[in-house]
């Protein structure tokens, strides 16, 4: 592969600078992707280059069950709504929260209870929680903000996880196991893996009040309290319909909880049934919920069908930004995006300082090209041999790239735990980076003085 150095960093710089300067992510992902064609291909060649990711990307499986977990849930959040059952859910749920606090604490212990895997986590949360933060006045930036600093870490925290067994199955590749085992070795790192410990720890001292509001989430949490408006300026993806509120009830109306909940529990029993699939566990809520809705008499069959085509359709950006996403991945890779990064740390990894400069490089390289799980697969087999040669404990290594993954998924303006987690709560992912950059700062500078520590200790 050929070396670009420098040059191959130009894609996520020019994504970044644009993102910020206009909020237009998907117009700064096609700028992106336009600048590695043109390294790669030249004038002449990058039309044809552009194209030729577009199309790789596309015929990529990962991709491609992205794009049909996305589908799903959009089907299922359109079904929902239309069913009024998220009115349903929000105006039962009421009863019991009556304030602030009690809504984002909720949030967050959902979040939690959520834990098979992020995409899940991420679209699922959101979604049930919004009407009643809604009615509380609490901002979307502020909700997002929960929502996405718990699923990706809690999915790390818990061995039950998709991450967790991926993570697993990399460490036994390398050979790092404990009792023969490759989860051995994850569960002897997770206690190490010290930013999903820190992001999960402030995000409860948050919602309980013991930590304070931050940049924009303290902007949007003033604004939201005097005027009602709950989205970021000019932030929304489009305006939603207020839930229901007590007094706008029908006489002798009796909300369902179930009709939120069977769904969603049917859901969350087949992905941890089918070995974490989330693709199986969302199709077979998508099935109980047209199921439900049709003997109720909620929706007539042509209303369901209806719904399905509007839930796809309501993912049309997402599902754009995601194939834009790979493709960006894909040109990184040409690039030699990981390389370069890599080579310009090499001469600072020495000894004792390995595990924080590879949670800084992880770090920076999850949040500038969106690869989680892929930048796992990439520094693992150079940090384990380095690691070693340098007498450093390979689990605390390895704990430091997890957490590296971990804080990209929970900043990367393009990354697709970001994306759907604002999707999820109907403002622009750029916004959700801005909420969520001083608490990931805060955590990410912690992490690294952790890590410091035990580099020296260990």
């Amino acid at each position: 592969m050929d070396s670009y150095g420098v040059l191959s960093v130009l894609p996520v710089l020019t994504i970044l600078v644009i993102a910020v300067t206009t909020k237009r992510t998907l117009f700064a992902m096609v700028c992106g992707l336009s600048v590695g064609a043109v390294i790669l291909g030249g004038i002449k060649g990058c039309v044809v280059n552009w194209f030729k990711y577009v199309y790789s990307s596309m015929s990529n499986e990962t991709l491609q069950w992205l794009l049909l977990v996305i589908a799903m849930f959009g089907i299922l959040i359109v079904l929902f709504e239309q069913s009024h059952a998220v009115k349903d859910f929000g105006f039962w749920a009421s009863k019991f929260i009556h304030s602030k606090r009690q809504a984002l604490t909720g949030t967050a212990i959902l979040g939690v209870i959520i834990f098979l895997d992020d995409y899940l986590n991420n679209l699922a949360v959101g979604t049930t929680m919004k009407g009643i933060t809604d009615r509380l006045r609490i901002p979307r930036t502020q909700l997002a903000f929960v929502v996405n600093c718990v699923a990706a870490p809690v999915c790390i925290l818990i061995p039950l996880s998709s991450w967790a067994v991926y993570f697993a199955g990399l460490l036994k590749a390398e050979g790092i196991t404990v009792g023969g085992s490759g989860m051995g070795a994850y569960l002897k790192a997770m206690p190490l893996t010290f930013y999903a410990w820190i992001m999960v720890i402030l995000v409860f001292l948050h919602v309980l009040g013991l930590f304070p509001k931050l940049g924009m989430i303290k902007k949007d949490s003033i604004r939201a309290e005097e005027t009602g408006d709950v989205f970021p300026v000019g932030g929304s993806v489009e305006a939603i319909e207020p839930g229901f509120e007590a007094e706008e009830l029908p006489e002798g109306y009796k909300a369902r909880p179930w009709n939120f909940l069977v769904p969603l529990i049917v859901m969350i029993a087949v992905t941890l049934l089918c070995d974490s699939e989330i693709l199986y566990g969302s199709f077979a809520g998508v099935i109980v919920a047209f199921l439900l809705y049709l003997v109720q008499g909620k929706l007539k069959f042509k209303e369901l069908l209806t719904c399905c085509y509007d839930g796809v359709l309501s993912m049309g950006f997402v599902l754009i930004l995601s194939v834009l996403a790979f493709s960006v991945q894909a040109v990184n890779t040409d690039l030699g995006l990981a390389d370069y990064i890599i080579s310009i740390t090499l001469p600072i990894m020495k000894g004792a300082f390995l595990p924080a400069v590879v949670f800084i490089v992880c770090g920076i390289y999850a949040y500038a090209t969106g690869c989680f799980w892929d930048l796992a697969a990439i520094i693992l087999p150079l940090v384990i041999p380095l690691a070693a040669a340098m007498d450093v404990d390979p689990i605390l290594a390895s704990a430091a790239v997890f957490s590296g993954a971990a804080f990209g998924s929970n900043t990367c303006l393009y990354g697709d735990g970001v994306i759907m987690c604002a999707q999820g709560c109907e403002i622009k992912s750029i916004d959700l980076m801005f909420a969520t950059l001083p608490y990931a700062c805060i955590a990410g500078g912690l992490t690294l003085i952790l890590y410091l520590v035990c580099g020296f200790a260990m």
